[in-house]
């Protein structure tokens, strides 16, 4: 195991270990989802900032040369056209820094994704009935 590998405490600590302009980006992103998904739960999963709300929402990173998204395949190939102008795979999203930062559009996805786990519970719980 390496042993200067960070594990994070919390998403504060996560975001507060990058350079101050990266930071604000990330607040941006955690504000944005916070708002599309204020029931969801805060952690660090994958040694990631995730949302969780009934199963995992979303998680973001930072790169490089990019802010990694990662909404699930379903998050990806339900916004594929809007999303037409990233780097994606099969669930994840790549926005390049120093380009502006498309926050409607996670909005839309984060939101989207709520509704998809929420659904999905419903379901989960009509079987058991």
């Amino acid at each position: 195991m390496d042993k200067n590998k960070v594990t994070y405490e919390s998403i504060d600590h996560y975001i507060s270990t990058f350079p101050a302009d990266i930071q604000e980006i990330l607040e941006s992103i955690r504000r944005v989802i916070r708002e599309a998904a204020p029931e969801a739960n805060e952690k660090i999963g994958y040694q990631m900032p995730t949302y969780w709300q009934q199963g995992n929402v979303v998680h973001f990173a930072a790169f490089k040369n990019h802010i990694g998204f990662y909404p699930a395949p379903s998050g990806i190939s339900e916004f594929e056209q809007e999303l037409a102008p990233y780097i994606t795979g099969k669930g994840t999203i790549q926005f390049p820094l120093g380009k502006p930062i498309p926050y409607d559009l996670i909005t839309k996805i984060v939101k989207f994704r709520v509704g998809e786990n929420i659904a999905k519970a419903k379901r989960k719980s009509s079987k058991k009935k």
